[in-house]
């Protein structure tokens, strides 16, 4: 049960070019699609340890853009951004991902999440497809699964904050 501030995340390889974090939410999957598709939500638990959103703009409509700028603690932005491919509200999105840093190739994937309800609990899915092996075991190398358990745990502590009556 993911009562606690600390939520468990699995990442697995599903193939050799993806790679799948699973997470077990106990919130409605309408309340995560939100979270994970509204700038003034996204701004809040989007990233690693320690970072903040700078920039947060979001079309949510099918061939709609979207981009973000995380700041590190060092102060260093690390800029993506994408288009929409498929939305499916609240159980579904689709959509390309660029990670803006030519130093590193700027690389690009392809990102699926899933929000589905299993009783009072959501299970995400968040799979990203890399164009290569390579590409993907490098995203792996660079401390993609910390990011992502960093992120997971942000986002389970956001959308306790926005079930809380104000």
């Amino acid at each position: 049960m993911l009562v606690g501030k600390n939520v468990e995340v699995t990442v697995s390889l599903p193939t050799e070019w993806e790679i799948a974090s699973t997470c077990r939410f106990q919130r409605s999957a309408r309340l995560l699609f939100e979270a994970w598709t509204r700038p003034e939500h996204l701004r809040q638990w989007w990233g690693c340890e320690g970072s903040t959103i700078t920039h947060c703009a979001i079309d949510l409509r099918v061939g709609g853009a979207w981009s973000l700028v995380m700041r590190m603690p060092d102060g260093a932005d690390h800029p993506f951004h994408g288009i929409y491919r498929e939305i499916l509200r609240p159980h579904r999105l689709v959509y390309t991902e660029c990670y803006e840093m030519p130093q590193y190739g700027s690389p690009e994937w392809l990102t699926t999440v899933t929000f589905e309800e299993l009783q009072a609990e959501t299970l995400v899915t968040h799979t990203i497809r890399h164009k290569s092996r390579e590409v993907r075991d490098g995203h792996l190398q660079a401390g993609m699964q910390e990011g992502m358990t960093q992120t997971l745990n942000r986002l389970n502590e956001h959308t306790a904050a926005m079930q809380q009556p104000t």
